[in-house]
């Protein structure tokens, strides 16, 4: 009974009630938990070195897709990389080389699409990387895009030539320096080898035209287009090239011009040891070194491979093996060959790629002409060639374009029912010049009579076509005139050069000519006078037509204007150079249109700019003679301020040496300026305005044009600040060709009767005609001089003018203020040298005539005259006067408080004059 009891006590049940909770077991798990939001905002933040595209792929990911087996993943990765890099062009430059590395390597993909997709970043990357940026990875791009050239797939092949021009228009120099790699691509892309069977051993291999049935194209197309960037291959290393090949007209065109800058020599400053003068040999040019040996380049260390078509033996492997493949293409697209039953089309594609052709054989030449043995270059080329030329190229010589007839819609042609529309971009007149460019180089004087045949069909031809009126392209004009050139180099005979000029010049009579071609006419012309030019004495043949040519030159200048500055220049030049030689027709012609060139208001020098504007004044020197109606133009042209100062004082100094009075010991020219007009030419320009203008300012009145006082009769027009410097400059010029005059008397008598017949009795004066004026009569005045009462008078009224003027300037009139010193310095000048100016306009200090408000102005004026040096001595004698003029200023002021400026004016009157101080001491006034 106990044990039962106990054992029940172990497991003993518990009994629930009802309405209360179950109690919680003691092995009971709890369940229950907490929660917490994790804050990552670093996380959620994109990450700011490598932005991603719209799909939210980054750089890196991008190009890592590249390597996708996928071709679309491929081509979205491109599309992505593009959309990315043109977001942020930044990448570019952080990735450059694993970018160029992933899209070079797709150029040989097999899908279409990737590879165009390829072309178009490629395109977009050449905009954004500079040449300099992609020239350490670019021998990686030259060897992709030579693998995709040489690829057995046709489609990647033709990829490839896409690739090959964007690289051309973007990276032409790093492109040509691999040249001798992408040459035997491009051989390959049309031909393959072949063993020739005339030769036993197997060193020497022959190529043959390919022909491959698989291409999208024909064979023809397909040559056309490899062809078509050959040619754009060859044209890069021929413009990349630093030698110049003298070409006729074609070497000047396609070379910038050499821009040499002068040195401005001051003889002045050179003369006092202020500027060195250095000088160069052979006037800047390669020098002259006349040695047996010479010195080898650093491009002949280098391996013959990579020296590429600057090497003469790789130059003359490669035309080797081209020359034969291009005769074999013209043989195909020839005449003789066209199968009528294809028609047009296929005339169309046999003209672009004879042009093709022509053109890469004439940039092989222009090659050819790089080399330091031309010569012996041309006579190779000659012996190897020629023959082949004159049979298949000249045989249907000259080679004219079909057009086809289109229907077009109406409202394209509007009433017409069929329009007429070239059935290509072919220029046949470009063929035929190119080849006539081509055959003219094989040619030479000695073999003139072997050659005569197929000259005279070139030279028909280009006399017929510069003749026949119809309007020419500066690209036609330019191999125009350089087969014209080197024809008439190989027969320099005046029968056979005439026609030429002579047709050339028909073309130039045309109207409405384009610039261009109007430059190249005149390049030519001008290289043909100066060849003429050269030629001695003995032999010199003028040609007429030449002569007709240069006689027009100065009409067409005058007739430009200002419609064409840079042609205008050109003309200039030309003219300049032949009125140096003294070309009898132009200094003619230069003489009959110098009124209208150097016409004050519309003639050609007040229109062009400043340099050709310094031409001009140049040719001045060059004038037969001078007559007075031009000298008055002339005169108004250094006035009118439309030229330079400086270039205004050249032609006065050119008019003085072309003068009586240069100075030359032996007569240079008779009659060309006579003394009567050289003077009026510079009395007028002393002057600085004409009759009619000095008559229309004396209607003037009152401030603030005109300055005056109650004191002189002699009213001030005040000049514009630059027409005044202007002004001032010519006078300095004038004034120092007058010193030049031997008789200087004579030449003061002259102007004193020329100021007192034109200036005398004018109310109204120019302040820079007045002081002008004042600075000649300093300048001429001597003891043997004698000044008329008018002259006089008259000076005495403008020095006080001018010395009211200055005196009353406003200080914060900037404009006028600048002319303070000239005009204080003329006239102060004009007062110590002729003591009885200054007695007259002391004279005319009548103080009782002026109002009050002009009393300050007169004393500061006699106290300024007393302390200055110069003039100390001359006051001292008119004591008299002054003391006068002071005594009439205390009459006036009489009764009223003694202001400042009258003790001002007693006490220099006492330390200057009444005391008669021994020596003029070396006190200048300050104002």
């Amino acid at each position: 009974m106990t044990k039962k009891r106990k054992h029940q006590e172990d497991f003993q049940k518990v009994k629930l009630k009802v309405g209360k909770k179950k109690p919680k077991l003691e092995n009971a798990t709890d369940t229950t938990f907490k929660t917490k939001a994790i804050q990552i905002p670093e996380q959620l933040k994109e990450d700011g070195v490598l932005p991603t595209q719209n799909r939210k792929l980054n750089i890196k990911d991008l190009l890592s897709q590249m390597h996708h087996y996928s071709p679309g993943v491929k081509h979205n990765a491109l599309l992505g990389l593009k959309d990315l890099l043109s977001h942020y062009p930044f990448l570019i430059d952080a990735h450059l080389s694993n970018i160029i590395s992933e899209v070079a390597a797709v150029f040989t993909d097999k899908d279409s699409g990737v590879r165009g997709a390829a072309v178009h970043l490629l395109q977009f990357l050449a905009t954004k990387i500079r040449a300099e940026q992609i020239a350490p990875f670019f021998p990686l791009v030259s060897a992709h895009l030579s693998s995709a050239m040489t690829h057995i797939s046709e489609g990647i092949q033709e990829d490839s030539l896409k690739v090959l021009d964007v690289l051309l228009e973007a990276y032409p120099a790093l492109l040509t320096d691999r040249s001798s790699i992408l040459l035997k691509n491009f051989v390959e892309l049309i031909s393959h080898q072949q063993l020739s069977k005339r030769l036993k051993s197997r060193e020497k291999l022959s190529w043959m035209l390919s022909v491959n049935p698989n291409r999208r194209v024909t064979s023809q197309q397909w040559r056309l287009n490899v062809l078509a960037r050959l040619k754009k291959f060859l044209q890069a290393v021929v413009d990349g090239s630093s030698e110049t090949e003298d070409e006729g007209l074609q070497g000047q065109k396609d070379t910038p011009r050499c821009v040499r800058n002068p040195i401005c020599i001051s003889w002045k400053d050179h003369a006092n040891n202020q500027q060195r003068i250095q000088l160069f040999g052979n006037g800047g040019l390669r020098p002259k070194i006349n040695s047996s040996f010479r010195l080898r380049s650093v491009a002949s260390v280098m391996d013959s491979a990579e020296k590429g078509l600057s090497s003469a033996e790789n130059l003359k492997g490669f035309i080797e093996i081209i020359i034969p493949l291009l005769i074999e293409c013209w043989i195909e697209a020839s005449p003789a060959q066209s199968a009528p039953i294809l028609g047009n089309l296929l005339e169309s594609e046999s003209q672009q790629l004879m042009q093709q052709v022509l053109s890469i054989i004439h940039l092989l030449w222009k090659l050819t002409k790089r080399h330091d043995e031309t010569y012996k270059m041309e006579l190779w080329l000659r012996m190897n060639y020629l023959v082949d030329f004159k049979h298949h190229f000249m045989r249907h010589f000259p080679y004219s374009l079909h057009e086809t007839v289109k229907h077009k819609k109406k409202d394209l042609c509007k009433g017409n029912r069929y329009c007429m529309t070239s059935s290509n971009s072919v220029d046949h007149l470009l063929l035929n010049l190119t080849l006539c460019d081509i055959m003219v180089s094989l040619a030479s004087t000695s073999t003139l009579q072997t050659d005569s045949g197929w000259l005279d069909m070139i030279r028909k031809f280009v006399t017929d076509t510069l003749q026949d009126g119809s309007k020419l392209n500066s690209k036609q004009v330019n191999r125009l005139l350089g087969v014209t050139w080197r024809l008439m180099q190989i027969q320099q005979n005046k029968v056979a050069t005439e026609p030429l000029i002579k047709a050339v010049y028909t073309l130039y009579q045309q109207r409405n000519l384009l610039f261009p071609v109007r430059t190249l006419l005149l390049k030519f012309f001008s290289k043909v006078y100066q060849k003429e030019d050269l030629r001695t004495q003995r032999i010199r043949s003028r040609s007429k037509v030449l002569s007709r040519w240069l006689a027009g030159l100065p009409q067409q200048l005058a007739l430009l204007g200002l419609r064409n500055p840079e042609l205008s220049n050109q003309l200039i030049d030309i003219i300049h150079s032949a009125a140096s030689r003294s070309n009898k027709e132009l200094l003619q012609s230069l003489q009959a249109t110098a009124a209208r060139i150097y016409d004050p208001l519309d003639g050609t020098l007040v229109l062009l700019p400043a340099e050709a504007q310094r031409r001009l004044v140049q040719l001045v020197y060059f004038l037969p003679g001078l007559p007075a109606g031009l000298l008055a133009r002339l005169s108004r042209c250094c006035l009118m301020g439309r030229m330079s100062s400086e270039l205004a004082t050249t032609l006065i100094g050119i008019l003085r040496m072309r003068s009586s009075f240069a100075g030359w010991k032996c007569q240079v020219q008779d009659n060309s300026v006579s003394d009567v007009d050289y003077f009026s030419f510079l009395f007028s320009t002393l002057i600085g305005f004409s009759r009619e203008e000095l008559a229309s300012l004396q209607g003037i009145r009152g401030k603030p044009h005109i300055s005056q006082t109650q004191l002189s009769p002699v009213r001030l027009y005040l000049t514009d600040l630059d027409q005044f410097l202007h002004h001032w400059a010519v006078t300095e010029m004038i004034c120092r060709s007058l010193s030049a005059i031997p008789s200087q008397s004579q030449c003061f008598d002259i102007l004193q009767t020329g100021i007192c017949k034109y200036l005398v009795g004018l109310v109204v004066i120019p302040d820079s005609t007045a002081g002008s004026v004042l600075c000649a009569i300093n300048k001429l005045l001597d003891q043997a001089c004698i000044l008329s009462e008018n002259l006089h008078k008259f000076l005495a009224s403008c020095c006080y003018s001018l010395l009211y003027f200055l005196l009353t300037l406003d200080k914060e009139d900037a404009e006028h203020v600048q002319k303070r010193d000239m005009l204080w310095g003329s006239c102060i000048s004009a007062l110590a040298l002729l003591p009885r100016l200054l007695r007259l306009m002391l004279q005319s200090l009548q103080v009782s005539r002026i109002c009050r408000e002009e009393l300050p102005v007169v004393a500061q004026l006699l106290r300024l005259l007393m302390q200055h040096g110069q003039l100390r001595s001359h006051m001292i004698t008119n004591e008299f006067l002054v003391q006068q003029i002071i005594k009439d200023i205390m009459t006036l002021k009489s009764g009223e408080v003694q202001e400042q400026w009258l003790t001002d004016l007693h006490y220099c009157f006492n330390i200057y004059l009444a005391s008669h101080p021994q020596g003029p001491g070396p006190m200048n006034a300050v104002y």
